[in-house]
């Protein structure tokens, strides 16, 4: 008979075991980085008081008339499989959708979207995972402007492949501070390895919106070394000028590679639905509707009902939400700049600040005190690669008023 275990020899065991588990786990697994986003958020969550301006969310619920779609679709009993690709008609409105707001798929004289052009994702992260499966692999490099959404690297990293960072700068202009893709860099950075190019634009974290020239160039460095373009546009009817910002599709032709991951968390307040869409050439459909087979094996028809009433009834609630984001901006950007302390860009594009203060380095460490001395949430810039050590991401898609309040209360941090 074996000698009962000691529970220290067990406090001592679980270690052990714990390494031998993971040591058994497959590299790309081991390499999916933590998010430095959640770290905050987790220390923060449930503080009484606390203003959250970590994640990239409002503080509205979906409407009641999206809700009420999905309502229907469960009382009619839409609870079994359904169409990988997505419900027909929800592809369909998709394609209205595009053709409404972007006219044609490409730069020269073509018919309108095809519903064939779309795939229904469970939100856009799956989207971007899809397309990354699409165009590389283990060994494989795909090019990332940096600061950039952490999850892009993560993405790459389950799948094997590596990011490289595009290092982006801030510099001034007669505009004020704006971000600056250097394509120069770009071009360096491209080896016999790289697959792909990342453009996220208008940009999560910094807001940077590309322009139509800048890209035209990037799509022609993509054209001369045989590249993919992974197009995050989620963000791209988030502006406060124009309607729109630029799109591929503004300069693209047919025969360009280019994956356009969408969203409908953002505009329509559907963060928890977890719907979006993949756009990509319909040459490609059972490649990608064999890669959703294998990962989700479909989107729940509810969430797709609900998806179908936001696109065609959402209009009044965007432009909404917009205008209430756009105070919220213009209120965040006044008061930080008023405390002589903030560096940053006006954003031009998307719901997020990305702001660097004097004397701060180390943002991760800063965001922690916030929570604790200040009772606000935000990211710390080291969540989002390389340079962005010194910035914290807001998200200021929230009631003017709580905005406000949180710049009072950073303002006080700042001369504490």
């Amino acid at each position: 008979m074996k000698p009962p275990v000691s529970h220290a020899a067990a406090r001592e065991a679980r270690p052990r075991a714990g390494a031998e588990f993971l040591a058994a786990l497959r590299p790309e697994a081991l390499a999916a980085p933590e998010s430095g986003i959640v770290e905050v958020f987790n220390y923060g969550r449930g503080r009484e008081g606390l203003i959250p301006l970590w994640v990239g969310e409002g503080d509205v619920p979906t409407p009641p008339f999206i809700c009420a779609a999905a309502r229907r679709s469960l009382d009619a009993g839409e609870t079994f499989y359904t169409f990988q690709r997505g419900l027909p008609e929800l592809r369909e409105t998709i394609a209205r959708y595009m053709a409404r707001h972007y006219g044609a798929p490409f730069a020269s004289a073509s018919p309108a979207f095809s519903p064939e052009r779309f795939f229904v994702t469970a939100g856009g992260m799956h989207a971007v995972q899809i397309a990354v499966r699409l165009a590389a692999g283990a060994g494989d490099e795909i090019l990332v402007p940096t600061p950039a959404w952490p999850n892009f690297a993560g993405a790459l990293a389950i799948a094997g492949a590596r990011p490289v960072s595009v290092p982006m700068q801030m510099r001034e202009t007669p505009r004020g501070p704006q971000w600056h893709l250097d394509m120069g860099r770009m071009a360096e950075a491209v080896t016999p390895r790289t697959r792909a190019i990342v453009v996220n634009t208008p940009g999560n974290p910094a807001g940077w919106t590309a322009a139509r020239d800048e890209l035209v160039s990037i799509l022609a460095l993509a054209r001369r070394h045989g590249l993919w373009i992974i197009a995050d546009e989620i963000y791209g009817r988030i502006v406060f000028e124009g309607v729109r910002a630029p799109s591929f599709h503004d300069v693209m032709e047919e025969h360009d590679r280019v994956l356009f991951a969408q969203s409908l968390s953002k505009n329509w307040a559907m963060t928890g639905w977890r719907i979006g869409w993949l756009e990509a050439p319909p040459a490609l459909g059972q490649v990608i509707e064999n890669l959703i087979q294998f990962s989700t094996s479909g989107v729940p028809a509810p969430a797709q009902r609900a998806a179908i009433a936001a696109i065609t009834d959402g209009g009044h609630f965007f432009s909404s939400q917009l205008e209430r984001m756009r105070e919220s901006r213009d209120i965040v950007c006044a008061g930080l700049a008023a405390t002589g302390r903030a560096r940053f860009a006006k954003p031009p594009g998307s719901f997020y600040l990305f702001f660097a203060l004097d004397g701060v380095e180390d943002s991760r460490a800063a965001a922690l005190r916030i929570v604790d001395e200040a009772n606000v949430g935000l990211a710390p810039g080291t969540a989002f690669g390389e340079g962005g050590a010194p910035f914290f991401r807001l998200c200021f898609a929230r009631d003017p008023r709580s905005v406000s309040e949180a710049v009072t209360r950073l303002a006080k941090w700042m001369r504490r």
